[in-house]
């Protein structure tokens, strides 16, 4: 009962992946701390301090924190108001040989920083692999609809004829954008690396009697241990909070994208033609037992504001980070990188399980462009009469009349659109009687559309999933199963 006593973040209860919500996890936080402080202790020896290999070994053995040694960390933290050094006594204890080497000329942010980059890093690529399955699962929707002609909308009013596919093609081309601006920023972070209290490695210096080279192998090497190319050439304390404007930026983005896919299918369920899954036993309403509200869409809307707001927070706290250093970044920090990327990855997984159940009824489609179609075609029929002899301005007049007295049947009387109907009877337009139902065939309306979500296919979207990592991610996906 304990659990349901106190305040838990829905994000990790109810919604996000176990990967994301392990990745932010307090064991996983503080045994990456101790991997730091491990590589750390292991390339100061490889450069000559005198650090007994018992204490490495002791380290080694004692990276994954029980739950009596999180209870030591909270006695110490609470008697020492510092959470890195009540972690740093806490592995002295299980790691006695090393007690006296542990953090060796570090500052806090040699491990908070560093932990933070391996997070984002590798939380930026959990959201690569998954984005780019939905990214699969949209473009084969695409494709199976891609000559389905719908009614298009300006406005969210009627406009000419496209097609199921090829609106997917426009919600999927900015998942593609998001692909690349994550990918851009994954393969830009860097490490913060070894570099002391202010930026200047003036510790490391004095460990190492003032070799300069040492100092940088040193950086080098816990940079390599730490699984890093290279580490940011300067830096402050900490690595500069820009770094997370450039990182949540994109996630941001990818809750826009997010938001007008899921608004757009909103709107489809609304005029029910297209709908996302609906289970047997769901409840839409608990008062209206018919509704089938769309839950999952609302859902990433919901959320996909939540991210998009995020991005808010790392630019006010870069833009007020004073000189080399300021604390009012930690608690900040503390909450919106973790949501930022629990919130991305629940975006993402509610959205792979919409287009994995997508339902289209072609029919309702049907019957809304025969509501509107006879509207369109007029300027058709104004063409065809015109090359069966007639004069354009006298069967433009013709058609004007005609459009205004259906659509008084229409709005007025709540009929239906009766305009072909006029046109046959109508002996002005006799000459092209049996060439109507031709110029009223959906497909003459919906122009260059399934080539368009073919060559879209095979030239935009196969290249960037045949990369071999989300090559392999999309081979391995699974269908998404929404747990609430």
């Amino acid at each position: 009962m304990e659990v349901y006593e106190s305040y838990q973040t829905p994000l990790s209860s109810r919604y996000a992946s176990k990967e994301m919500a392990h990745l932010f996890s307090p064991a996983h936080r503080f045994k990456t701390w101790r991997e730091l402080w491990l590589n750390l202790a292991i390339a100061e020896k490889q450069l000559g301090l005198p650090i007994p290999e018992e204490a490495l070994e002791q380290m080694k053995s004692n990276l994954d924190l029980t739950p009596e040694q999180f209870d030591i960390a909270a006695k110490e933290e609470k008697k020492r108001r510092h959470d890195v050094m009540a972690h740093v006594h806490t592995f002295g204890q299980v790691a006695p040989a090393a007690a006296g080497i542990i953090h060796l000329g570090a500052t806090s942010c040699y491990v908070t920083d560093n932990a933070d980059l391996i997070f984002i890093r590798t939380g930026l690529t959990f959201l690569l692999k998954s984005l780019a399955v939905v990214i699969s699962r949209l473009s084969a929707f695409a494709a199976q609809y891609r000559a389905l002609p719908t009614l298009g909308f300006t406005h969210f009013q009627p406009a000419q004829l496209t097609t199921v596919g090829k609106r997917a093609t426009l919600w999927i081309q900015e998942l593609l954008w998001d692909l690349r601006n994550i990918k851009r920023a994954r393969n830009d972070i860097g490490f913060r690396g070894v570099k002391g209290t202010t930026g200047t490695q003036a510790s490391f210096l004095t460990l190492f009697d003032g070799d300069h080279d040492k100092v940088e192998e040193l950086d080098q090497l816990v940079t390599k241990l730490s699984g890093f190319d290279y580490a940011y050439p300067v830096t402050s304390q900490t690595y500069s909070r820009k770094i997370d404007i450039d990182v949540l930026a994109p996630l941001a983005s990818l809750g826009a994208t997010a938001h007008k896919i899921a608004t757009d299918l909103r709107l489809l369920a609304n005029l029910k033609e297209v709908e996302e899954p609906f289970e047997s036993t769901q409840i839409g309403s608990s008062a209206m037992a018919y509704k089938r509200n769309p839950m999952r869409s609302e859902r990433v809307c919901s959320l996909s504001r939540h991210l998009m707001v995020l991005h808010q927070n790392a630019l006010m706290t870069s833009s007020v980070q004073w000189f080399e250093r300021t604390l009012d970044d930690s608690a900040n920090r503390r909450i919106t990188l973790p949501e930022a990327f629990l919130t991305a990855d629940i975006v993402l997984s509610t959205l792979q399980n919409v287009c994995e159940g997508l339902v289209v009824y072609p029919r309702v489609i049907a019957r809304r462009i025969a509501q509107e179609l006879p509207f369109m075609a007029t300027e058709n029929i104004i063409m065809s009469i015109v090359k069966k002899g007639g004069d354009r301005q006298e069967a433009h007049e013709k058609i004007r009349v005609l459009s205004h007295e259906a659509a008084h049947q229409v709005k007025n009387l709540g009929l239906e659109n009766d305009l072909i109907a006029r046109v046959r009877n109508d002996p002005y337009f006799s000459p092209i009687h049996e060439e109507l139902e031709q110029l009223l065939e959906p497909q003459t309306f919906i122009g260059r559309a399934p080539e368009q979500v073919d060559k879209f296919l095979k030239e935009w979207v196969q290249p960037a999933l045949d990369e071999e990592e989300l090559k392999v991610a999309v081979a391995g996906g699974g269908k998404v199963e929404l747990s609430v």
